[in-house]
This record gives structure tokens, sequence and C-alpha cells, in this order.
């Protein structure tokens, strides 16, 4: 396994990073030099002149004068604009937001959004933020802020206008399929602390929550299932790892998270382009739930860090993965540091889970679908996933989940409506079920199960 302390991968990180959680402008880096020009082919050489003709062109004739900086960005957005939606040029504003989604702090609301057709759609918002207390969903599209139609805005600049100072109010008029009207949202900005691991004790069993995947955060889970220890007085009945709308983050943390779990056996490899480029991780001894009964929490918006997480636990059947099939972000970018204050973020693997899958668009179908019946829109509201983005990498093997998702015959476990619920003293209906399902889950079980997990990791 690489070791992601060396200075040479400090420079050159792997992200396992959601494109809309980033929120940034898609640029790139096209090489003039004349070194490069005489080791590539005679083609690319026409094609590189051919750029350089166009490039002249534009300088000397447009209509008024413009700026050499701007007409290289122009093109680097449109090299950029034709491979992954993941790949990009990070220049001085949006490097410093990449380290701040996973370091740091700001004043905002806590959503994760991408660009559709012009306008802001919500991939998902952070769990208790402003966003998220306000009732926003997973497909919501963003039309005006403070009353002014940002349809057609770059997304970096509708994301700066739903940025700022702590305190602060902000307007916002959402469009949500399924609603004949806009909803109309006063929300108060918030200081969107970072921590990306929450954790509590409920019915005696240990609640670790997991928003994203930045750094410390398997220190931060190990953190978390030592103080659900030391709040009970000793072990839960298990526990519930909830990564449900997290957007993903760093692959050293969503190994690190994985490995916490499991004795042995491999966690993630990531597969490049040439075919031995092939790197593997695997786990080392030592479970620091002990054999406890794990249940981990998916949805749609569970994506590319979180599907590592899952996908391994899944794959060596050391936890029960329950909700609904998550988003489907199965590509791995390396941050290519080009100077202080710029990087290039370069989608440069696909990953694969201990028993060979790829969840690129497919995602983690979960071991018992369970739908979120205390969310009113559940029904009506569509899924957004990684197949709905435009120019995403293709699976190899192409799977078709549609049919699946279709399947109309009501389960009679899953009828009760919101109000229903509502009256039980029910918020959460998903984390609900995991509860329950964790007394039906016996640490022999669970060791069975991680026997057998065992073997099948020493057969791939």
């Amino acid at each position: 396994m690489a070791d992601s302390r060396t200075p040479a991968a400090r420079r050159n990180r792997c992200w396992a990073l959601w494109q809309g959680a980033a929120a940034m402008s898609t640029l790139a880096l096209i090489p003039l030099a004349n070194g490069a020009m005489a080791t590539v082919e005679a083609s690319t050489q026409d094609e590189v002149q051919r750029f350089l003709d166009v490039f002249l062109e534009v300088r000397q004739n447009y209509v008024e004068p413009v700026s050499d900086d701007k007409l290289i960005e122009g093109a680097i957005t449109g090299m950029l604009a034709s491979l992954d939606p993941h790949s990009g040029y990070l220049d001085a504003r949006n490097f410093k937001q990449l380290r701040t989604q996973t370091d740091g702090e700001y004043g905002g609301l806590g959503l994760s959004v991408t660009l559709e057709d012009g306008v802001v759609k919500v991939i998902a918002p952070q769990a208790d933020t402003p966003a998220d207390r306000a009732g926003m969903k997973a497909g919501d599209y963003i039309t005006h802020i403070n009353n002014e139609l940002i349809v057609g805005l770059p997304l970096d600049e509708a994301v700066d206008l739903m940025r700022g100072a702590p305190g602060t109010t902000i307007d916002l008029r959402v469009v949500r399929e399924g609603r004949d009207k806009p909803i109309e949202l006063k929300l108060t900005r918030e200081i969107i602390d970072l921590k990306p691991v929450k954790w509590e004790v409920k019915q005696g069993v240990g609640v670790i929550t997991v928003n994203s995947f930045s750094t410390d955060a398997t220190a931060d889970v190990k953190a978390g299932i030592l103080a659900v220890e030391k709040s009970l007085g000793g072990k839960p009945r298990g526990y519930i790892l909830d990564m449900r709308s997290n957007p993903g983050g760093l692959l050293d943390e969503a190994v690190g998270i994985s490995d916490l779990f499991l004795e042995r056996g491999e966690i993630v490899s990531q597969r490049g382009r040439r075919k031995g480029d092939i790197e593997r991780y695997f786990a080392e001894p030592g479970d620091i739930a002990k054999g406890l009964p794990v249940i981990v929490l998916i949805d749609a918006g569970s994506a590319s860090a979180s599907e590592i997480v899952a996908g391994a636990l899944q794959d060596q059947r050391r936890a029960v993965v329950l909700g609904e099939r998550s988003f489907g972000k199965g590509s791995v970018q390396t941050v290519l540091t080009l100077t202080d204050t710029t990087a290039l973020r370069l989608t440069t693997a696909r990953y694969y889970t201990p028993s060979g899958r790829s969840v690129q668009e497919g995602g983690i179908d979960p071991d018992i679908r369970v739908p979120q019946l205390t969310d009113p829109d559940y029904a009506t509201r569509p899924k957004f996933r990684e197949s709905d983005l435009r120019r995403h990498l293709v699976n190899e093997k192409r799977v078709d989940n549609t049919i699946l998702e279709k399947d109309e015959k009501p389960d009679p476990r899953f009828t009760a409506t919101p109000e229903e619920l509502k009256a039980k003293g029910i918020e959460d209906f998903q984390l609900h079920y995991a509860l329950e399902m964790i007394g039906r889950i016996g640490p022999a079980q669970a060791k069975m199960a991680e026997a057998k997990g065992t073997a099948g990791a020493r057969r791939n």
C-alpha cells in the first residue's frame, strides 16, 4: 500500500471527490513548449498549430482587445469540457476552495451543487446546516438568489453569491419536481464547520455519522467509537455507520475508515489506463468494533469515498448495507500541484471493490432497500446520480439498474405515511429501521459473516 505521507504523495494526492461538492469551473492546461512539441506525433503537432493559428487570429482581429490570459483560460476550459465532469484546472480561487472543503470552514449554506442546462442543481445538503434545516433536497433547482435570476450564471459565480458572512440572510427560490409552485426559502448563513464525523448513542447503539472524508476523518471515527463505549460504560449493541448524502473526499480516509472495521483482506483497488497501473489497498489486523454488528446507511447522495467504504464492508461481509442505491461515482482524481496556488485535478483511475466491482454509474446496491418514508417528497422527487451527468465515464460492464428501481410491487413493510410515522415519533425512518435491525444481528452472526468475508478476500 502506498504511503500517503511521503512528500510526493503530499504533492499529488489522490482524491475521491464528487464534482458537485467542489463547485468549480473546469479549466485545463495546454502544452505549448517547443520541447513538448518535439516529442509528440506529427498529427498532434498539426492540431496544436491549428490552436495557435486560431489564438493569433482572435488576439489580433477580435473587435475588442482581449488579454492572452483570458484567451488561454477559455481554451483550457474547452479542453476540459471534452473530458469527464470531475477533471479541471484549479486557479487560485478554486484551489483555495478545494483546500477549504478538506481542511477548513467557510460561511455559507452547506450545499453541494452542480450545473445542469444552465441551472444550479442541488446534489445534496450537508447534515445539520442551514440548507438541510430549511428542507432543501437532492434534485432541487435554484433559480433565484435574492430575487435575482441566476439561470445561465457560471457555477462558481452562483456559489460565490450563496457564500457570505455568517449571520447574513439570503433568499432562494427553489423549483422541485412534483411541486406545482416554486418554494421560497429564507436562510441565514453560518460557519460551515467541516467536521467530518459526529457520534451519538441511540437505544444502546453507537451511531457514527460521516459527513465527509476530509482530513482526520479516520481518527474522528475512531474517537467517536471510543466515546460511544465510554458513554455506555461498555460495549454497545452494535454500530450504525451513516454515510447518507456524503459526497466523498480523500481516498486515504476512505481506506482508513474501512480498515477500522476489517481484520484483513482487500479494501479497494484503483486501476489506471495502463494494464499494469494497479494499486491495491489492504486492511491491517484489528477490528475496532470487535465483531459487533455494523450497519452502513447509504442513499443516492452517497458518492465516491462513501461507496468505497460501503463496497468494502459489503464485499467482506462485515456490514449490512441498508438504504438506497448510491450515487455511482467510481473514479479517482489526482490533484497535481502546478504552483503554490494552482493545481490540476485529473481523473486518473477507476476504483473497484474487493470483489472486482466497479461502482461507476451503477453505484452500490444496498443489501436491504429501505425508502426514506419520513420524507414527504420521497415518492415524487427524482433521484440524481453519476449517470445523469453529461460526459460521465461509462462503466466497462454496464448494468441497467433502472429496472430494479421501477419495481412497483408494494413492500408491506414500507407503506406508512410521513404523518403516521411522525405520530409515532419517528423522524428518520431509515435510521429507525437500522436501529431495529441491529437487535436481529447478533455478534455470532457478525463474526460468521466476517469469517466468510475473509475466505472471499483470499480468493481475490
